[in-house]
């Protein structure tokens, strides 16, 4: 059985990624109890009474567990960016004519992965108990079958470079030290940044969450992020020299 993902859903990722979110938090028709909600009588025991300032600070402790998964999928997400650029990492199409391995790509061969993972456990914490179990298993489940398309891809592209490149560096655990030595590419941190504007948008409103309890401010301030993004990735698109 080929587990890889269709050239369909490699081009459509970003919606797919989108509508995983949004099953997600529809889940709440099924699961009314928020996980973060569920987490904190847990720890707390037996029945907490929900005003209190204990309860409050537990969840507001579990809130601010999801914002920093997001702030880190966010910073992993921006330092791979930089170093392979966003027209790339955004583009529809496949690219398999490039091999990276400098930055995190010299620890895990798939940081662009790894962060989508991060950002569906933090946005999970305002999800359901069964949406942020379905976000999480959903999201790894669809990012390993784009990996796996990916990299038989880049084996056929790159060949014996690539198989070298593979065995050295784990697919998606981070080795804590370099796998393989620097290539000597330098890092264009402006161009990540504003590549994932989007990850940036939701750390934003994770905190903003976390701070007022309010999910109109969430909105805003992720809506406003989101704005932001496309606004910039369109100028730029419009800025592109014609080849």
């Amino acid at each position: 059985m080929n587990f890889q993902s269709s050239e369909f859903e490699f081009r459509a990722r970003f919606w797919f990624i989108a509508g995983i979110f949004f099953l997600g938090f529809f889940l709440y028709n099924t699961d009314h109890v928020n996980v973060s909600v569920a987490l904190s009588r847990f720890v707390l025991g037996g029945h907490p009474d929900e005003n209190s300032a204990a309860f409050g600070h537990t969840i507001t402790g579990f809130f601010a567990l999801g914002t920093l998964m997001v702030t880190i999928g966010a910073a992993i997400r921006t330092w791979a960016e930089s170093y392979l650029h966003s027209s790339i990492v955004h583009d529809a199409a496949l690219h398999g004519e490039q091999l990276v391995a400098d930055g995190p790509y010299r620890r895990v061969r798939n940081p662009l992965y790894l962060g989508n993972l991060f950002l569906a456990v933090g946005i999970g914490a305002l999800a359901s108990r069964l949406g942020f179990l379905f976000m999480s298993i959903a999201m790894f489940i669809f990012v390993y079958r784009l990996i796996l398309r990916e990299e038989s891809t880049l084996l056929q592209s790159q060949g014996e470079s690539y198989r070298r490149y593979y065995a050295a560096v784990p697919r998606l655990l981070p080795s804590l030290t370099p796998s393989v030595p620097a290539g000597g590419a330098k890092p264009d941190l402006l161009d990540g940044f504003t590549g994932e504007l989007f990850m940036w948008a939701g750390a934003a409103a994770m905190l903003v969450f976390t701070l007022t309890r309010s999910l109109p401010y969430f909105w805003l301030t992720f809506g406003s992020g989101m704005a932001i993004y496309f606004l910039q990735a369109f100028l730029r698109r419009r800025a592109k020299p014609a080849v």
